[in-house]
């Protein structure tokens, strides 16, 4: 059976894409993911989140890798599949790359700003945050197979996002750089904001880019004999 790969960018999808891969992204809207989901096939091997994050560690910086020890989202929580994510903490580990293994908050709306990230942070004790992660983990364990996450830091947990650019992503993960533009007309005060996150974006983006030959073709899923699942 093929392994789902659940993403927010287009990019990323065309970056994982392989043999015996299906990617699904979800354009930035959870609720649009699981619309997706309930349109698909239950039969996987496993279900992986692969993208970019925001970070909730001040420690990490653009670029670093996060690996899922699981997933919360304020109801719930999700424990990843341990045998992937040591094998992959193993292969990704190399080169000099900042790899931990960490907890991964889901949200449903972009969290922007420095204060709301150290809420989170408190509230969850997790490193990372994205908005695809806890639907794809609740889809997994609704499926009863593994799941496991891979996160690359695009905005650290100083750092703040434009107002406009939670919504800046269309159905198809792809970025409408026209609504950006109207957006930076109408707060030209937000540029600086938006450089920033255009050279964190590319950190973040080199940092996909790296992992992704070292996960090899089909991410190389072999070990899903442990326990793979957990809900509380």
């Amino acid at each position: 059976m093929p392994l789902l790969i659940v993403t927010g960018l287009a990019y990323e999808a065309r970056l994982i894409a392989g043999p015996d891969l299906v990617t699904i992204c979800s354009g930035g809207s959870p609720e649009r993911l699981r619309h997706k989901l309930r349109r698909h096939p239950r039969a996987y091997r496993a279900v992986v989140s692969f993208g970019i994050a925001g970070g909730l560690d001040p420690s990490l910086s653009p670029g670093d890798v996060v690996l899922a020890q699981g997933i919360v989202d304020g109801k719930a929580r999700w424990l990843s599949h341990p045998g992937l994510t040591q094998d992959w903490a193993q292969r990704l580990s190399v080169k000099g790359r900042n790899v931990v293994e960490a907890e991964i908050a889901g949200v449903e709306a972009t969290v922007r700003t420095p204060v709301a990230k150290a809420a989170l942070r408190s509230a969850t004790g997790a490193a990372a945050v994205d908005m695809e992660s806890h639907v794809a983990a609740e889809f997994a364990a609704v499926c009863g197979v593994p799941f496991a996450a891979i996160r690359v830091i695009c905005d650290a947990a100083n750092h703040s996002l434009p107002p406009f650019v939670g919504d800046a992503l269309d159905a198809d993960g792809i970025l409408d750089w026209q609504y950006i533009l109207r957006g930076v007309v109408r707060q030209p005060i937000q540029i600086a904001l938006l450089a920033r996150l255009a050279l964190a974006s590319s950190a973040a983006l080199a940092g996909l880019r790296h992992c992704r030959p070292l996960l090899g073709p089909n991410l190389e899923v072999g070990n899903l004999a442990k326990p793979f699942s957990d809900v509380s």
